[in-house]
């Protein structure tokens, strides 16, 4: 079993982190309901497993998943780094409305509060969740540089974002960290953002690594999503897109049986193996997800493997609903 002496360690920028991180969206009900003690318990002990990068966001809950880490901040602060997001953040929380606003004035208060939920006097790495198209990168960087000065964050990332805007961006101050979602199913950033992250000494880090569990074999064609789920109302998760998607499942499951693994085993190690600046952030709410996942860190998969993983079709359903896709512009000024 990897633990913190033994799980490999891989870079964004000049943080040094555990090749697989924490994601803290599961935490905060995107996905059903989550039994938050059992999350605050691997919250406390990932770094145990060599698992040091914590990623959250303000509008994770909103609110909750950062209010979450607060409670044991102290314990594990200088064990980790310590990842959060501002700049998106919801219209409706009950259908998954969001605007962006990457204002200096919005981002302050943004980081401000963040840092109050999570009790620290700085993070480790803050990203721009989202592009504001309604301001130039260049304004939205170049006060996040100021916090890199001022102490309130070490490092910049970016979330979703394109090669030419992170061009913009990194000519402001060096971006650390790209955040996107990359997966088997969902394979786009290669290889251009994680070949721009290659060549500029920036880490990769996918986001929903696992398909939002359909990597990990736990959805079938049957599944019923509650009304707070975002799978509810994903296209990639009706009963028609779940059907033709399994073709996903059944390779993978096929691999992790000759490996003794799980499914998300194999959906991570084929990740880690795109390259050494990737460092997925699968949602591990429960110990048992922690304790099986890491095992990607130490599991090489073969040539052959690999190609038969690489020859999957192309995903059945676009990633995100329409209105998601592009979070459309509402005014701008709305507290954090």
């Amino acid at each position: 079993m990897l633990d913190s002496d033994t799980m490999p360690t891989r870079q964004l920028g000049e943080l040094v982190v555990g090749a697989i991180g924490l994601g803290c969206t599961a935490m905060s009900a995107w996905y059903g309901e989550v039994d938050q003690q059992e999350a605050v318990r691997v919250l406390r002990r990932a770094h145990e497993y060599g698992v040091t990068l914590i990623d959250t966001a303000d509008n994770y809950g909103p609110f909750t998943s950062e209010q979450a880490i607060g409670t044991i901040i102290d314990e594990i602060r200088d064990r980790v780094v310590l990842s959060t997001k501002g700049g998106l953040y919801f219209t409706d929380r009950t259908n998954f409305k969001m605007s962006r606003d990457g204002s200096p004035g919005y981002l302050r208060r943004a980081l401000d509060a963040s840092l109050r939920r999570l009790r620290t006097d700085y993070v480790d790495l803050y990203y721009l969740h989202r592009v504001d198209p309604a301001v130039p990168i260049e304004e939205s960087i170049g006060f996040l540089a100021e916090q890199v000065t001022a102490g309130k964050i070490r490092a910049i990332g970016l979330s979703d974002v394109d090669v030419p805007t992170l061009d913009r961006a990194h000519a402001v101050h060096p971006i650390s960290a790209v955040e996107s979602e990359l997966s088997l199913w969902t394979r786009e950033p290669l290889p251009a953002l994680v070949g721009w992250c290659r060549s500029h000494g920036a880490g990769f880090v996918p986001y929903a690594p696992l398909g939002r569990g359909f990597l990990a074999g736990n959805v079938t064609p049957r599944a019923k999503f509650a009304s707070g789920d975002f799978r509810a109302g994903n296209p990639r998760f009706t009963p028609e897109a779940i059907e033709q998607n399994m073709v996903y499942v059944e390779r993978i499951r096929a691999i992790a049986d000759h490996h003794g693994v799980a499914p998300a085993v194999i959906a991570l190690a084929w990740l880690l193996s795109q390259a050494e600046n990737v460092i997925p952030i699968p949602g591990m709410e429960k110990m048992a997800y922690l304790t099986e996942n890491i095992k990607a860190a130490a599991l090489n998969l073969t040539a052959e493997e690999l190609r038969d993983l690489d020859t999957l079709p192309p995903a059945f359903g676009s990633r995100l609903q329409a209105d998601l896709a592009s979070v459309s512009i509402v005014e701008s000024g709305n507290p954090p």
